[in-house]
């Protein structure tokens, strides 16, 4: 097989998003746009994968890394002057370029794959990637020899009324051999109305040279989409959604209603699980087999297991354990960890803690900064005291413990092994195991004070 190389066009501001974001970071199911890219580019065997950056360079640089190198368009002169910028990269090496745009976030890698593999198969100087729709309107139209070959590429404006009928559209993505691009690069003008360098002018200047000029057509016209406004990004969207529900719902999970479900590109269900409508499963979040999400239910970064459901609430940046039941209306925050068969109830809220097996808080707590222990009770209305205004302490709840409704415990503080702590009681020393801890003011009745003090009224 060749070495095989990739510009991925990165460029343009992207006026016509009327944004401060720059275009190719705009997400599409969660992740940027040219991060799509990137990812599916990746997956083909890449000896080298060069960006050209321009507005937004240093942003765009810091959301892909060291995934690729980067080479700068100062001015945005045109497709091929933005090839041409990784001509000192690129230009003395063997193999297959593909350039594809930052912008097409649906293209899949079994699309580019089969790209190459078609400019591989037929010895062609350039494959151009094209696709079939019934609106070609804007498109640059495939015009083709009797024998089927390319003959040329025809802008929408420039295409006779005959041409404008051909339904094969250029769709921006090409295999070059690698050498013979940045040759016919040097030999791009400018001599048209917006003075740019277009790429597809390589094309011709190939095919006047002799060279094999071939097109391979994709089946799916969606995934070449190109997203340029708000307009285009949502059906980008919507296109992404749809795809990708298609998939986990082939791979054995149940969505109710998928057009209100919404999964991200890196999030892995296990089979038999069922996601309730208003569901958004984002980042790299893991779920296991038969659980119940939603409805109304958002999951970002989390891996949970199996057997556990969460309804009507949040979770970020947790790991949750097999058998729990997370909900109605909870919030588990950053760096929790929720142990097997735990139950988190209606309005609790669980931040930077461990939750040992089988405890329970089933209502109206906060229990941030703690370390709770296996088959512990927190009442309702109870919460751990874990900041000063300053700094975070840390509230340690062993095996066993019970704690009654509408308990503060001010960390730093420790409850020991089988202890029960009393209803309303306010904890600011540790707690012996087993012991009873009562920390709460005397009661006192004042006899008939209520006719005292409507008798002082009259």
């Amino acid at each position: 097989m060749s070495n095989r190389y990739a510009v991925v066009l990165a460029a343009g501001q992207g006026t016509r998003m009327k944004s401060k974001l720059y275009k190719v970071l705009h997400p599409v199911g969660g992740k940027p746009m040219v991060q799509h890219v990137i990812d599916h580019v990746k997956k083909l065997n890449i000896n080298s994968i060069v960006t050209v950056i321009g507005h937004g360079a240093e942003l765009v640089k810091a959301q892909l890394g060291d995934e690729s190198s980067y080479v700068l368009q100062e001015q945005q002169l045109g497709t091929a002057h933005a090839v041409m910028q990784a001509r000192d990269i690129l230009k003395d090496k063997e193999g297959i370029t593909i350039v594809v745009c930052g912008d097409t976030p649906l293209i899949k890698e079994t699309t580019m794959e089969a790209l190459f593999k078609h400019h591989e198969e037929t010895s062609a100087k350039v494959t151009i990637l094209t696709a079939w729709t019934n609106d070609p309107r804007g498109y640059g139209r495939i015009i083709r020899n009797e024998d089927g070959s390319v003959e040329k590429i025809v802008e929408h404006k420039d295409a006779t009324n005959e041409e404008r009928l051909v339904k094969e559209i250029n769709t921006g993505t090409y295999c070059f051999d690698n050498k013979a691009l940045f040759e016919a690069l040097t030999n791009v003008s400018n001599d048209n109305v917006q003075g740019e360098y277009y790429l597809p002018d390589v094309i011709e200047i190939l095919k006047n040279a002799g060279e094999i000029v071939t097109a391979y057509q994709t089946e799916d016209f969606e995934e070449t989409l190109g997203v340029n406004d708000r307009v285009a990004l949502a059906e980008a969207e919507r296109i992404f959604k749809e795809r990708t529900n298609e998939w986990h719902m082939r791979n054995g999970v149940t969505i109710i209603d998928p057009s209100s479900t919404y999964i991200g590109p890196d999030v892995e269900i296990g089979q038999d699980t069922i996601l309730y409508p208003g569901t958004i499963l984002a980042g790299r979040t893991v779920i296991g087999e038969d659980c119940i999400i939603g409805p109304q239910t958002e999951i970002h970064n989390c891996k949970i297991g199996k057997g556990t459901a969460i309804r009507q609430s949040v979770a970020f940046d947790s790991e949750i354990g097999n058998e729990v039941a997370i909900g109605p209306f909870a919030h588990i925050r950053p760096q929790s960890s929720i142990h097997d068969e735990v139950k988190i109830g209606n309005f609790v809220e669980i931040k930077k803690a461990v939750f040992g097996k089988g405890s329970k808080a089933s209502h109206l707590s906060y229990i941030g900064d703690a370390e709770v222990g296996s088959n512990v009770n927190i009442g309702c209305g109870s919460i751990t005291v874990n900041y000063d205004g300053k700094n975070k302490y840390l509230t340690k709840i062993e095996d066993n413990v019970f704690i009654g409704c509408n308990s503060n415990l001010v960390a730093p503080v420790r409850v020991g092994e089988g202890a029960y702590v009393a209803a309303g009681s306010t904890i600011t020393e540790d707690v012996p195991g087993e012991a009873l801890a009562i920390a709460r003011a005397k009661q006192v009745n004042k006899e008939a004070y209520v006719s005292k003090l409507n008798s002082k009224k009259k």
